[in-house]
């Protein structure tokens, strides 16, 4: 769209990720998605990711390289076994598949693409199934990185001098269950068969089928029919 405000996207190759660029750009923006080539084992989201940047009609789709190998603590970046089989309905704590603080680096990375391209809105992926196990899903902690976002940089700092809010966080998942992402997905027409969620696939992208990722990911889908 000729003239549509700019929005950085990150876009994991994953469904929920997928549905927020789609959400976004039906609601107009321009939409500039971001992936993250940051030693996953699932890398296979990466060619997803660049698969349903061209299907949903992206603006741009960059990938930015970031080790966190290098900290491991992760059954996605370490040599830690992918938790399989669990009750993830009754499931409590946060689970050894977080990592140690992805969101804050990715979203630190996305302000300052967004930065860069004038934007004011980043999109992310995060809802009320992930935030109850991952700290940095929550409501709380989006709330606290859009303040720090218009606290540190030059942007934020000019618009916070004319009584404005330069950075949006948008989450517009934040309060859908799977089966209303699943449901959204099909009213915006996401390629949903494309996306990957899968913690532990195989080298074709074929989902194990009992991580909590595919486990959440086949709920979703049974309730929404």
């Amino acid at each position: 769209m000729t003239g549509a405000a700019p929005a950085v996207v990150l876009l994991s190759g994953g469904m929920d990720s997928a549905v927020v660029l789609a959400h976004l750009k039906a609601e107009g923006f321009a939409c500039h998605a971001l992936s993250f080539d940051y030693g996953q084992r699932h890398r296979v989201e990466l060619e997803r990711a660049a698969e349903l940047a061209r299907a949903i009609g992206a603006a741009s789709h960059r990938t930015a390289r970031i080790d966190l190998r290098a900290f491991g603590a992760s059954a996605l970046t370490a040599d830690i076994e992918v938790p399989k089989g669990r009750d993830v309905e009754h499931a409590k704590g946060i689970p050894v598949t977080y990592v140690p603080a992805r969101n804050t680096i990715f979203l630190a990375h996305a302000l300052a693409m967004a930065e860069s391209l004038g934007a004011r809105d980043i999109g992310i992926g995060v809802n009320a199934i992930d935030y109850s196990g991952y700290p940095d899903c929550r409501p709380a902690f989006v709330a606290a990185f859009e303040k720090l976002a218009n606290l540190a940089t030059r942007a934020g700092v000019e618009a916070g001098e004319r009584g404005e809010r330069w950075i949006r966080v948008q989450t517009p998942l934040l309060h859908m269950s799977k089966a209303e992402i699943v449901r959204r997905g099909r009213a915006l027409g996401v390629p949903l068969d494309r996306t990957v969620s899968c913690y532990d696939p195989s080298p074709a992208g074929d989902p194990c089928g009992n991580c909590d990722a595919c486990q959440l990911r086949a709920l979703g889908f049974r309730e929404a029919g």
